[in-house]
């Protein structure tokens, strides 16, 4: 999994490439806990993301949760594989996809 960033003013969006899976989601969990400080939105771009585990959901949901009270969280190019595990679990209730 590789992990870039782009900042403009009270805006990140996080670039997430490869497996977000129990290896991998603690990396993107420490990432997220240091960004996230001052953030009003967030966007996801999963455009390259292979697989999500259930431990990568919890990083979404974490996320989400963190974004719900400072601001907003969008999550967008999501291919149909993960929209499938998105709504198998019913993350497409509660994330904002686009």
């Amino acid at each position: 999994m590789t992990i870039k960033q782009k900042k403009e003013n009270k805006t990140l969006t996080v670039f997430i490439s490869g497996r977000v899976d129990t290896k991998t989601a603690p990396e993107l969990l420490e990432f997220l806990q240091g960004a996230m400080p001052g953030v009003e939105e967030l966007i996801l771009d999963l455009a390259e993301v292979e697989y999500v585990s259930s431990a990568g959901l919890r990083v979404i949901l974490y996320a989400q949760k963190t974004m719900t009270s400072q601001g907003s969280m969008k999550v967008i190019n999501v291919n149909s594989d993960i929209m499938e595990t998105f709504e198998l679990t019913g993350f497409s209730d509660i994330l904002t996809i686009i």
